[in-house]
């Protein structure tokens, strides 16, 4: 059983660049209609396309099961998404603990989430000078609902929320 267990936290400065080890481009996008269920997401690296399965079961936990699928049929599935993201994706080392930042593009710029994978949900570690507010469980922070309902399209309150970190 392949088990998620992450938390994701807002940025408040630019510390972090000095910690990159490797970065990506993402696009993606979303197969599923609700976050009440099974999300289904395709994902282009630039070199390959995976699909992954992921249900939220308990705070910061999630069933994730991923594959790899072959290129024509990513490409296809993804010509096919109204709703998808556009991010770079910077991974990081920070006091042996492997961090990922990823920063939005176009309707979700300049939106930058931090992640950090866990090995349970009881595990320790400590927040680095970058991190801001915790997001972990809001919903409106999902991929899947920056997707649909993008960063730029946001109301005034979520907004205000967001700058005040």
């Amino acid at each position: 059983m392949a088990l998620e267990i992450e938390r994701r936290f807002l940025i408040k400065n630019d510390n972090w660049k000095e910690f990159i080890t490797k970065k990506i481009f993402i696009e993606q996008g979303y197969l599923s209609k609700s976050l009440d269920d099974w999300i289904i997401r395709i994902r282009f690296t630039g070199k390959d396309f995976k699909i992954a399965l992921k249900k939220h079961i308990e705070s910061f936990t999630n069933f994730e099961f991923e594959y790899s699928i072959p290129r024509k049929d990513g490409e296809t599935i993804m010509s096919n998404l109204s709703n998808t993201i556009k991010k770079e994706r910077f991974f990081l080392e920070v006091e042996k603990k492997s961090w990922i930042i990823d920063c939005f593009k176009e309707t979700n710029y300049p939106l930058e989430i931090a992640e950090i994978e866990l090995s349970n949900e009881e595990e320790d570690f400590s927040l680095p000078s970058f991190i801001s507010k915790e997001i972990t469980g809001l919903k409106h922070y999902s991929n899947f609902r920056l997707a649909k309902k993008p960063f730029s399209k946001w109301e005034e309150d979520y907004l205000t929320n967001f700058k005040s970190n």
